[in-house]
């Protein structure tokens, strides 16, 4: 997966939108992918174009092989939500490979994130100027990726004590780097 997809939030990325939104637009589209889990229902429909030489030429975007858009209707007993999620895309890909591609990603991304929130309380964390948020947040990665190597069982949240309280196995988690 690295290097095929990369997400763009640029001003310019308007042309993307306006491109994958656009009727006339030739694109492959997957049929619509349905899963049902966790009480809701969550349809995902992918569509991939090649049609964007005009885009490589105006945003120069070396590299770019194509565009994709995936939307995600989610619906529970409460409400019903749609997001849809533009991409750059550095090699064509299937539109179905793409909705794999997203979802993975989406889980890789979660799964992380529940990481940090659980075992490094990070969405207590109230720091917002400069450079502080992201600093801290390379640390707790740094810290993560450290506890996960250093290769004795437990648990991530186990190994802060012993990190805190004994000045070897703290040595041995620096060793790591």
């Amino acid at each position: 997966m690295s290097g095929s997809v990369v997400y763009s939030s640029e001003l310019r990325s308007r042309s993307v939108v306006l491109l994958l939104d656009d009727p006339e637009l030739r694109a492959s589209i997957a049929a619509p992918v349905v899963e049902a889990d966790h009480g809701r229902i969550e349809t995902r429909t992918a569509m991939v174009s090649t049609e964007i030489d005009w885009l490589r030429k105006q945003h120069q975007w070396p590299g770019l092989k194509a565009i994709g858009k995936v939307v995600r209707t989610r619906e529970t007993a409460d409400k019903t939500t749609t997001e849809t999620a533009y991409c750059l895309l550095s090699r064509v890909l299937s539109p179905e490979r793409l909705n794999q591609v997203v979802r993975q990603h989406w889980g890789i991304e979660n799964s992380l994130h529940w990481r940090l929130d659980v075992v490094m309380n990070e969405d207590q964390d109230r720091t917002r100027m400069g450079h502080g948020p992201h600093n801290l947040a390379v640390l707790r990665h740094m810290a993560i990726n450290a506890m996960q190597a250093e290769g004795s069982k437990g648990s991530l949240r186990g190994k802060f004590k012993p990190a805190g309280w004994d000045d070897d196995f703290l040595y041995r988690l620096l060793e790591l780097f």
